[in-house]
């Protein structure tokens, strides 16, 4: 997946109205554009990984499209929402999420 925002400009599918948004991730303030889902907010932020598997190791987005659930989050305190569905809104509270072992 790409880490990048198309500009508008640069749109070719025509205008759009890009307006900006703030979610927060784990308390750090990220700004995104509305109609993004969280996960476009966090890869256009530069995150490609979000949450930790049973081995620890990294997960973000695999399938893009709400199959594997490797890009499970928290979002105003509902676990397990699949931050490649959901669309992020102005004000929305992230929280990343671990199934490590060693941190069952």
């Amino acid at each position: 997946m790409s880490a990048r925002l198309v500009r508008r400009e640069d749109d070719a599918a025509g205008r759009r109205p890009d307006v900006p948004i703030e979610i927060t991730v784990d308390g750090v303030p990220v700004a995104g554009v509305a109609g993004q889902t969280v996960a476009g907010v966090l890869l256009t932020n530069g995150r490609r990984a979000w949450r930790r598997g049973p081995s620890g190791a990294p997960r973000g987005v695999f399938c893009g499209i709400g199959v594997c659930f490797d890009c499970l989050v928290t979002v105003n305190g509902d676990r397990d929402v699949r931050a490649c569905l959901r669309r992020a809104a102005d004000g929305d509270e992230v929280t990343t999420q671990s199934r490590a072992a060693e941190e069952s």
